[in-house]
């Protein structure tokens, strides 16, 4: 087990995009620094986000058009501006003065042109040379996708749908000062994230990453790499992936993400999966792999079906491409997203290789004394959360259960004085669990209106913004203390 895990750790689960300030998201800028500082003044050494890459129109994190690409949208505008490639009051003219981030973005490209230092270009050129095994195809892809008005690639016209050389040639002579653009993009955000990564990790602060354990479709990974996913000779899926019915959905998931190619993988030793993990490492201290009993069994389900009702679990080589990882990458830190339907043979996949799982309170109450997810069942090498981004907040979903429910809380909980929801926060930190992660919504004791994400659902999902005169003194200092009194300082 990595160092970093086999200690007792207090962490808090925030995206970047909930970050408070002006603009419509959260950013890599001043309040991310802010918050870093609030996380080591409370004794907090585990910052917890959900993954960076650049999402499709429903912002979902999880469905991204790139496995390595970071999002420009969270590209803080004022580092521009002191580097000297923006002025404030530069505006795109298409944006009728309301100027989306991206478009600043590439008003900033103009200025990095025309008045970089020359170690600066010397930056650029070398980050281009280093990423060019995913950013050259990132960056083409992305213009052409402009180009075809944000079509998916497979309705892109023939040539450009199957990479025909010629094509693809032309094309990056045709669109050179596009895809540079976008390179610049990238250039950025890696720059701003790794500066607030080098910042977080001098104060004592570990950021905690995750990968979604498959990739969308409308990506320049599966444009770009086919062979690696189950696709027909047209570049169709005839089968698509997502989970069966469970405690989130009566129909199941059906998240319609192409599934891998298994087969294809082995024989090239898992390239493309190591050269993702290399570009998250970088990134990130710990990595949780989401859907992690994907790598054992994944749930696949004819790509003409609308629900997820009527799949199969198909085998994975879970063991090969972890060690294939382990041995590019060495001993990391992984955390085991091992939620959902369980088998034994994923706990030993999980256990093999000594990963932690996760343990979630909202799930503890039921089934009787033998659940997995009460505090007296775990083993110190897990991290436990009151809830995950797909939960409801604590309060919320302490309003929505049944007396009787709350009741049985009560009771194995020794009948706290203090409000339910903090009494789970308390025993998080309490259990024996090396790492207890706790949502800023339920710090903040905000309701149901404050959620992150209800799976199975497409509108008002991963908007929510917190505000730093929601954090009270009291709340603060009582936070602050948990974490002493548990010893995760």
């Amino acid at each position: 087990m990595n160092d970093i895990l086999n200690k007792r750790r207090a962490g808090i689960l925030l995206h970047i995009t909930s970050l408070p300030g002006a603009g419509r998201q959260g950013n890599l800028g001043q309040e991310a620094y802010h918050f870093v500082k609030f996380l080591h003044d409370s004794g907090v050494s585990v910052w917890q986000v959900l993954p960076l890459g650049m999402t499709h129109a429903d912002g979902s994190p999880y469905q991204c058009l790139s496995a390595h690409a970071g999002n420009p949208e969270l590209i803080n505008i004022d580092g521009l501006v002191k580097k000297g490639w923006l002025q404030r009051s530069e505006k795109c003219e298409e944006c009728a003065g309301d100027c989306a981030v991206r478009c600043l973005v590439a008003k900033a490209y103009d200025g990095f042109l025309a008045r970089a230092e020359p170690q600066d270009e010397d930056s650029f050129a070398h980050f281009c040379q280093e990423k060019a095994f995913w950013l050259d195809d990132f960056a083409l892809f992305m213009a052409l996708r402009v180009e075809f008005n944000q079509q998916c690639w497979n309705q892109w016209p023939e040539h450009f749908k199957e990479r025909d050389a010629k094509a693809i040639k032309e094309a990056r002579r045709r669109l050179k000062s596009q895809i540079a653009c976008i390179k610049f993009e990238q250039y950025v955000f890696f720059q701003q994230w790794l500066e607030l990564k080098a910042y977080a990790n001098r104060y004592g602060v570990f950021l905690f990453g995750d990968i979604p354990i498959f990739v969308s479709y409308d990506s320049s990974d599966v444009w770009a790499h086919r062979d690696v996913f189950k696709l027909d000779e047209s570049g169709e899926m005839p089968v698509v992936t997502g989970v069966p019915p469970d405690y989130f959905s009566e129909t199941g998931q059906r998240w319609g993400n192409p599934h891998y190619n298994w087969n294809y993988l082995k024989k090239t030793g898992f390239h493309w999966w190591v050269e993702r993990m290399k570009t998250q490492l970088e990134m990130f201290d710990i990595i949780r792999i989401d859907h992690f009993r994907g790598l054992e069994a994944a749930w696949e389900i004819p790509a003409n079906e609308d629900t997820a009702i009527n799949g199969l679990w198909v085998k994975a080589p879970g063991k090969a491409l972890l060690n294939a990882i382990n041995a590019e990458h060495g001993l990391i830190s992984l955390v085991a997203e091992d939620l959902g339907i369980i088998t034994p043979e994923v706990e030993a996949l999980r256990d093999e290789f000594d990963l932690p799982g996760m343990k979630i309170l909202q799930f503890a109450f039921g089934g009787g004394p033998n659940n997995p997810y009460l505090p007296d069942n775990y083993e110190k090498n897990c991290v436990v959360y009151t809830g995950t981004h797909d939960n409801d907040t604590t309060l919320g979903w302490l309003q929505g259960i049944s007396n009787d429910e709350r009741n049985y809380i009560y009771n194995y909980l020794g009948n706290p004085a203090m409000p339910l929801h903090c009494a789970l926060i308390h025993a998080a930190l309490a259990s024996v669990a090396n790492l207890a992660v706790i949502p800023m919504q339920d710090i903040l004791e905000l309701g149901s209106e404050h959620r992150m994400n209800t799976p199975g659902t497409t509108v008002g999902n991963w908007k929510w913004r917190f505000q730093w005169n929601q954090l009270s003194h009291e709340r603060s200092v009582r936070f602050a203390y948990l974490v002493g009194l548990f010893n995760r300082k």
